[in-house]
């Protein structure tokens, strides 16, 4: 799963918010390290719009008597095989409220034996997008309003296996006529997106082991993660 993001503010974040065409890109919350129930920055569209939404990265939100909090059912990321089963967190989500997260990058944690092993990953020359679900909350009390969010997450992608086993997070090509389908509210076929729900990681990335993701002190040296989906990407580009 994907469980820490990175958004630092570098040329290729602002870079992929200039070709998404967000008209409030000063507004992003850039930070090193966000993990499940911060607020992050969401890109949607209304009404031919796209600007970026605060939201808690925690799809499912409990009412409390004068507010929110983050429901008891882990919901920071939305399996791809849930999508598609009606009732489930995201089946609505999925066909009516889609939304890209920006980020430098993403971090992974892996149980072995009784330890935890984290790894950071950022992207080179690259900025992620992060195919996520919304949704909108209004409490019946006091009438307040909250977006909440969560990313997808595919099979485990094979180059990601040494450092995780469990799944990898939906990345988005860079390709504007799917991130323009993606992003459109009234796009309700979602039978388009089934090629998005195998795993890939579309880009290289710099992967760093570290002791704890709060304190981020380096563990060994960094390493070169390219996988073949990228590197079959780059033969078609220069052919």
């Amino acid at each position: 799963m994907c469980g820490r993001l990175n958004v630092i503010d570098d040329m290729f974040v602002q870079a992929l918010m200039e070709d998404l065409r967000i008209n409030n890109s000063d507004e992003m919350l850039f930070s090193r390290f966000k993990m499940p129930t911060n607020d992050i920055s969401i890109v949607r569209e209304h009404n031919g719009e796209r600007f970026l939404q605060t939201a808690s990265w925690w799809l499912l939100q409990q009412t409390t008597y004068d507010g929110f909090k983050p429901s008891r059912f882990t919901s920071f990321n939305t399996r791809f095989d849930k999508l598609n089963q009606p009732n489930s967190a995201g089946f609505n989500a999925f066909r009516e409220s889609r939304c890209i997260v920006i980020a430098k990058g993403f971090g992974e944690t892996e149980k072995k034996g009784s330890r935890y092993v984290y790894h950071d990953f950022v992207a080179e020359n690259a900025a992620i997008a992060f195919g996520g679900l919304y949704r909108e909350w209004q409490h019946p009390r006091t009438g307040e309003s909250r977006v909440s969010c969560s990313i997808i997450t595919n099979p485990p992608h094979p180059d990601l296996l040494p450092y995780h086993s469990k799944a990898s997070p939906m990345i988005l090509p860079k390709d504007e006529a799917v991130m323009d389908a993606w992003l459109s509210p009234e796009n309700q076929q979602v039978d388009m997106f089934d090629e998005l729900l195998k795993p890939a990681l579309r880009h290289d990335f710099i992967a760093q082991q570290i002791d704890k993701p709060s304190l981020h002190h380096a563990i060994g040296k960094p390493s070169r993660l390219i996988p073949n989906d990228f590197l079959a990407s780059q033969r078609r580009t220069t052919e």
